[in-house]
């Protein structure tokens, strides 16, 4: 319960889980309104998907060379404040006539952007906060506050959109990046400075967390099944609306709640991984809950009307579940595992990968979905997503217990 105790982690989660839960209204009703007042099809919304996450493979390398030179918490201020006012920009043209697809891709690929520079600071923000024996407990913390949010977000904005129009749901949004700028800004702790050597460069910076990461066969494994698992599930995540209310049948209020299902699973999840770590070990718990998780997904496929609900409302709390407890442990892992002055470069060329594959991921389904119809293209990337549970158990982390240490600095100056 220490971390609880502290005052200045309160609101740093406090601020992100009101955030996330802005977010999660958002993931609603942004499709919602590309389907209901742009009248968008199943490739054109899978485009949002795409332009949200594109930033990663355009701009993430060098962010995290930047990030980590200087201080995180400025960076995450100055993304909550840009965030907001690119949101809030979305309701204003839409209650003028004036919104288009295009304002909407464009909003997406610059808070994509901001999610880059938050993402990559708030990573690294933890570790200069927090002791390494804290981590963990930090990253339950976060996820499970962030799958309470998506338990409430989608059943929120799907009332808002069936109420008061989906427009509507990203005031919430906007408002919520107001709250964590707000969270930020009250913390009284100031964060550890990391000891760097002399600057060289981005460039030079850059391939020295390439580098780093290219001789480390633990990350390389995360990172190649990262890519593939986000890969399938946004290939299916991009067009999960979409078939939902056009081949199931399901009204705009009843897709928030079928979306609200996978918040239930993560909630579990984050509050059982210090239990699971203990018992187990972080290296077993890690392999079994990234297999499980591409197991579970073969019940969206499944899904139909009445009673085939079950299905997908099944699927998507086990997926998120194990999904939120696999990051929970991966998470946790490469924080106290990466070196902290590397650690900004390591992530985000992780990152660059593993994200770098969801932009690639909507536009196949969208395509798929339009070739084959939505159903088929679901069934290929769930498929896909359960072999890349294979990755992980056939890798290095394959007979082991626990984790390995974090890396000492003799190793350090090897590999540099």
């Amino acid at each position: 319960m220490s971390l609880l105790a502290d005052n200045d982690f309160r609101k740093l989660w406090g601020g992100l889980t009101v955030s996330r839960l802005g977010s999660a209204v958002a993931s609603v009703v942004t499709p919602l309104i590309a389907v209901q007042v742009l009248d968008a099809d199943a490739l054109t919304v899978s485009l949002l998907t795409a332009a949200a996450w594109l930033p990663w493979l355009l701009i993430g390398l060098p962010a995290g060379a930047w990030v980590d030179r200087v201080a995180k918490r400025p960076v995450m201020l100055a993304c909550d404040v840009v965030s907001a006012l690119l949101v809030t920009s979305v309701p204003l043209t839409a209650w003028a006539g004036r919104l288009t697809i295009v304002h909407l891709l464009i909003v997406a690929l610059f808070t994509g952007v901001a999610a880059v520079f938050f993402e990559v600071a708030y990573t690294g923000y933890l570790p200069a906060m927090f002791g390494p024996d804290q981590l963990i407990q930090a990253n339950a913390l976060a996820n499970g506050s962030s799958s309470a949010a998506q338990i409430a977000g989608p059943a929120l904005g799907g009332l808002l959109a069936a109420t008061a129009g989906a427009v509507t749901g990203l005031v919430i949004d906007a408002a919520s990046f107001a709250v964590s700028f707000l969270g930020l800004v009250a913390i009284r702790r100031p964060e550890k400075p990391v000891a760097r050597a002399a600057r060289d460069g981005i460039a030079r910076e850059i391939r020295a967390g390439l580098r780093w990461l290219g001789r480390d066969r633990y990350l390389r494994n995360l990172m190649t099944h990262g890519a593939v698992s986000n890969l399938a599930l946004n290939g299916y995540g991009a067009i999960i609306v979409v078939f939902l209310v056009r081949d199931v049948g399901v009204s705009t209020g009843t897709v928030g709640l079928l979306l609200s299902a996978s918040g239930l699973g993560g909630v579990a999840a984050a509050s059982a991984v210090p239990f699971l770590v203990r018992r187990f070990g972080a290296a077993r718990a890690l392999r079994a809950v990234k297999a499980a998780a591409g197991f579970s997904s073969l019940l969206i496929p499944l899904t139909g009307p009445g009673a085939g609900l079950t299905a997908f409302a099944t699927g998507t709390a086990l997926i998120a579940a194990f999904v939120v407890a696999g990051n929970v442990i991966a998470g946790s892992f490469r924080q106290a595992y990466v070196p902290a002055e590397l650690l900004g470069r390591v992530l985000t060329a992780m990152q660059f990968v593993n994200f770098g594959t969801i932009p690639l991921g909507a536009v196949l389904g969208g395509v798929l979905a339009t070739a084959y119809g939505n159903r088929v293209s679901i069934l290929i990337m769930t498929v896909t997503y359960a072999l890349a549970g294979l990755i992980i158990l056939l890798g290095p982390f394959r007979g082991r217990r626990d984790l390995p240490a974090a890396v000492s600095g003799a190793a350090l100056l090897t590999v540099r």
